[in-house]
């Protein structure tokens, strides 16, 4: 049975995608007993998701999951992704998992690592000075937009249609951006969900890499989830390059998620 560290992990990815799906202008959310859908129905695939609502026993039920989730989206005509905790799949199920969502035309195109920390450590290093500012308007959420955009290689336009959207980053979501002598070049997000910091679209420019500005961005932006919210417990979800990072801040490892998107991808 999966831990509660990773029920939570899936509930706070859930979450945080169903606040972007309602915030956005097209968004929906739908639940069903096979499939848990947040989609922004924007042109960025990553906006755009189907979840397995509960840990899954048998290659049947992932199956019903998987077509429900790619008759959902074929009738919208979006790109989207398909996220699988694979602690929520059986032992005997995991390596048949990838067999069962080729089928569907749905290929892993990456992993991520779902962390949490009850508290963050004390940085390891001297951070770099830069000026981090709260983003609401629309010009700081393009650069939010635009760093993402970058960093995962989505084109721009696609990013900001999907990303800069000012309800998005109201009430429960606060948005930043590092920037140094007035540039842009790091940024990060928190959500309030269900008591938990929850830290996304963190990304910085490739030439300001390795030098602790999304650090100190984040640890911003935790500071002020702190003194606002009264949260210290947070949670992520960590590509392979951003994890070593989250340990030295003092996350810890919970359960590993794989997304799956169309091949080919639909055009945007």
């Amino acid at each position: 049975m999966p831990t509660a560290d990773i029920r939570e992990s899936n509930a706070q990815f859930r979450g945080a995608w169903r606040h972007y799906a309602v915030t956005s202008p097209k968004g929906e959310v739908v639940d069903t007993p096979e499939v848990s859908i947040a989609s922004a129905n924007a042109p960025w695939p990553m906006l755009n998701t189907a979840f397995l609502p509960a840990p899954v026993e048998t290659e049947s039920a992932l199956e019903r999951s998987v077509t429900a989730a790619v008759s959902h989206f074929t009738a919208r005509k979006v790109g989207w992704m398909y996220v699988v905790c694979e602690d929520w799949l059986a032992p005997s199920l995991r390596e048949k998992a990838n067999a069962v969502l080729e089928a569907h035309g749905l290929k892993r195109a990456l992993s991520v690592m779902g962390m949490v920390a009850e508290r963050l450590l004390p940085p390891t290093r001297p951070l770099p000075s830069l000026e981090v500012r709260h983003a609401s308007e629309l010009e700081a959420l393009r650069h939010i937009a635009d760093i993402n955009a970058l960093a995962y290689g989505s084109p721009l336009e696609v990013a900001r249609e999907s990303v800069a959207v000012p309800a998005m980053f109201q009430g429960d979501c606060r948005g930043y951006v590092g920037s140094v002598d007035g540039k842009p070049v790091s940024v990060a997000s928190v959500v309030r969900i269900d008591g938990v910091a929850y830290v996304a679209y963190v990304a910085t420019l490739a030439e300001y890499r390795q030098r602790g500005h999304a650090e100190a961005v984040m640890r911003h932006g935790l500071e002020e989830a702190r003194q606002l919210w009264g949260l210290e417990r947070t949670v992520l979800h960590a590509t392979d390059a951003g994890r070593p990072l989250y340990l030295r801040m003092g996350y810890r490892d919970v359960a590993r998620f794989g997304f799956y998107m169309p091949t080919p991808a639909p055009a945007s």
